[in-house]
């Protein structure tokens, strides 16, 4: 990486976690429970069967979001866990942060009343259907086509320029909701919830945008080098 790496397999892990404590989600993404004591991060990673250097490439880029990684770190690294990792974020976002705000959005929209509520319920599901859509793409043809190439397997006339070209952050489509929530939505609707539920938007945003920034840095310049391999 272009910068000093933050954590190193010597760390311990409840310190990385302190330090900066949005890692905490990523523990369930790679198979790391909690309950892991004063143990250090490679001790952590080596008894949950994780890659430590990936394991830190990811912790690092979340902590940083202008750290650029490398080319001989990506060829040093056991991509082996890479999209398992991105397939248990996927899960993560739709099964458990989505139900979460919309459980919570629902109530705001239900007080909001029909001219602010069908905006809210308009932007929220046409959000929700973009990410499920960006979702699907990528496991039905951009994963299966990584897969073909780690194997050696013959592919179809799909590459990960494509997929780079249609890369899209969408996270952006959540600036609708939020203005709404802050800035239009009247003061005594729901002022607590709508704190609490604008609190969680803007974790996810931030979710996503590292969930991308993971995509850009280490999944297409680690798929640029098994193309080249196969020419």
């Amino acid at each position: 990486m272009s910068k000093q790496p933050f954590f190193s397999e010597k760390s311990k892990l409840y310190e990385m976690i302190a330090v900066n404590p949005k890692l905490l989600p990523l523990l369930p993404r790679f198979g790391i429970q909690l309950g892991f004591g004063d143990h250090s991060i490679g001790e952590v990673c080596r008894a949950n069967g994780v890659d430590t250097r990936l394991f830190l490439l990811i912790c690092n880029i979340y902590t940083d979001d202008e750290a650029l990684v490398h080319p001989k770190d990506i060829e040093a690294i056991d991509m082996d866990g890479l999209l398992p990792y991105l397939l248990a974020s996927h899960r993560y976002y739709l099964d458990e942060r989505f139900p979460h705000i919309e459980e919570h959005l629902q109530h705001i929209i239900n007080a909001a009343g029909p001219k602010y509520g069908n905006m809210l319920n308009h932007f929220y599901n046409e959000y929700q259907q973009e990410v499920k859509k960006h979702f699907k793409y990528e496991e039905e043809e951009v994963f299966p086509y990584i897969e073909s190439l780690r194997k050696g397997q013959s592919t179809n006339n799909f590459s990960i320029s494509q997929f780079r070209v249609n890369h899209s952050n969408i996270e952006d489509t959540l600036e609708d909701m939020m203005n709404i929530l802050v800035k239009y939505l009247p003061g005594d609707i729901l002022p607590k919830e709508r704190i609490e539920i604008s609190t969680d938007i803007i974790e996810l945003s931030a979710d996503l945008i590292s969930h991308s920034l993971i995509e850009d840095q280490i999944l297409i310049p680690y798929v640029e080098t098994l193309e080249n391999a196969k020419q």
